[in-house]
């Protein structure tokens, strides 16, 4: 089997383009995607909690996973590590076509899995480094630091409303309706939604 992965950070990203790249990689390769696999959740999240990890558990002798770039699997060394041993034990191969790496059960997969995992991790690191110093630096200069009153008292008012928004999205109606008539911004209920994931039902 072939599988094509996507996976964006947020739900204001759009998987497509990586699916254009796959796909056209595949048609000019004279290879067909079996199986699409695709997903809006952060790499942060743990590997059982996204279809990445579910796809893992399946995935049999022989099998190619198809990703854009080694990102897209995770951005932690352990966990980039330990999805290629997956692949090593199970006889896979993952295929990301940014890096144009096949990383198989090969010493030289071992050593770009390994590189590729540490580069995305001190990459990680750095940005977070990056980030602390600009907080510093504007908390330095007075800037007030935070999210907005405006925006505590919108997501104040989606927690109070927690069971109703629950209700409209057992009743299939539309992320973009409920913040309508939640008159909040979609974005602020996006958020919402993410940070309370596991108290609801999507």
């Amino acid at each position: 089997m072939i599988y094509g992965y996507c996976r964006v950070s947020t739900a204001h990203q759009n998987e497509e383009n990586q699916h254009f790249v796959i796909d056209n990689f595949v048609k000019n390769n004279n290879m067909t995607i079996d199986i699409w696999i695709e997903e809006k959740i952060s790499s942060n999240k743990k590997l059982q909690d996204r279809k990445l990890g579910k796809l893992l558990n399946k995935l049999q002798s022989g099998d190619i996973l198809i990703t854009t770039e080694i990102s897209r699997l995770g951005r932690s060394l352990l966990e980039v590590m330990g999805i290629l041993q997956t692949c090593l034990e199970k006889n896979c191969q993952i295929w990301t076509l940014k890096e144009n790496f096949r990383l198989g059960s090969d010493i030289q997969s071992k050593v770009l899995a390994f590189a590729f995992g540490l580069s995305a991790e001190l990459s990680k690191s750095l940005l977070q480094e990056r980030v602390r110093e600009s907080l510093a630096r504007l908390k330095a200069n007075g800037k007030k630091l935070g999210r907005p009153i405006g925006a505590k008292s919108k997501i104040l008012k989606l927690s109070k409303n927690k069971k109703r928004i629950q209700i409209l999205i057992n009743q299939g109606i539309s992320k973009n309706e409920i913040a309508r008539i939640m008159n909040v911004n979609k974005t602020t209920l996006y958020n919402y939604l993410r940070n309370n994931s596991n108290s609801l039902h999507l």
